[in-house]
């Protein structure tokens, strides 16, 4: 179980519509066989809050922060108007299943975003990457169901030890409220936003980075040689800041780089540790202008 994830509901007529005006992806898409991963922004196109959407019943399930739970469900209820949606904290316990030949240990051979209904929760494979595996949104019946798979339980340095290799943020802990941009941070590759769906809260700054080829810097793995940093621990280049370390786990953490300092080769350092970037394969790059 993640402990710090927790689950928000949206219900009512207009559940749908509401969230769709919102958030970065297509709520339109969210059905019983289907989830998505999206985030919801500052008019200025900074980030608040990212969050899975699970349909599960006559509900929209967020599967979001559950330190900051409260703050998503304030800021969505401003926008509530006159729409005939309602948004409360939810009780529902957050798991994940992963690792090798998962599908047969657990009969459920589902692709990236594809859900379905099992006693007492939901389960769909995770949007963004394969690799992720299966996640779930259970109640205290979902959870006896998930136990009477006889699956081993990883302690969840393992699975943050999957995260972060694969260069996935989760929240806060990788995304800067206020400050962080979808596409310094892989959401674009992920599966997190959709250029067809129409507006949303933030979409011009979101828009305009991208047809402007205004990324930076990106949000990636890198191996950690001698201690752990702590989160914010500023990245040094040749006596220059060029980033900053989040989450990690396990000799390896996530760190937002600017792409000079990709190019450039040169050691990076965070505290008293050596830094090896690693670029997944989803990764999408700028290209290098050519010389000459």
């Amino acid at each position: 179980m993640l402990d710090w994830r927790g689950a928000v509901a949206v219900t009512g007529a207009d559940a749908v519509p509401f969230l769709q005006g919102l958030v970065s992806n297509d709520v339109a898409r969210v059905a019983p066989d289907r989830a998505i991963w999206t985030a919801f922004l500052t008019a200025q196109g900074k980030f608040l809050h990212e969050f899975m959407v699970v349909a599960a019943g006559d509900a929209l399930l967020l599967d979001c922060e559950r330190a900051r739970r409260a703050d998503l469900v304030r800021r969505l209820k401003v926008y509530r108007l006159r729409s005939q949606a309602t948004v409360a904290e939810a009780e529902a316990q957050v798991a994940v299943l992963f690792g090798p030949d998962l599908a047969e240990a657990t009969g459920l051979d589902l692709a990236p975003g594809a859900a379905r209904a099992v006693p007492g929760g939901v389960v769909y494979g995770d949007p963004r990457l394969p690799a992720l595996g299966l996640r779930a949104l259970l109640d205290p019946d979902g959870a006896a169901w998930l136990r009477g798979l006889g699956l081993a339980e990883a302690p969840t340095a393992a699975w943050d030890r999957l995260r972060i290799g694969l260069g996935v943020p989760d929240g806060s802990r990788d995304l800067p409220p206020e400050k962080a941009i979808l596409l310094e941070n892989g959401f674009d590759e992920l599966h997190g936003l959709d250029w067809d769906k129409g507006c949303y809260l933030g979409q011009e700054l979101t828009a305009r980075t991208r047809y402007r080829g205004l990324v930076r810097k990106r949000l990636l793995p890198v191996a950690v040689d001698g201690p752990m940093p702590a989160p914010e621990t500023p990245v040094t280049q040749a006596g220059r800041e060029v980033g900053t370390v989040h989450s990690g786990a396990a000799g390896m953490a996530l760190a937002r780089l600017r792409l000079e300092a990709l190019e450039d080769g040169g050691a990076l350092t965070a505290g008293a540790a050596t830094l090896a970037p690693a670029i997944p394969d989803w990764v999408s790059l700028p290209a290098r202008p050519s010389a000459g």
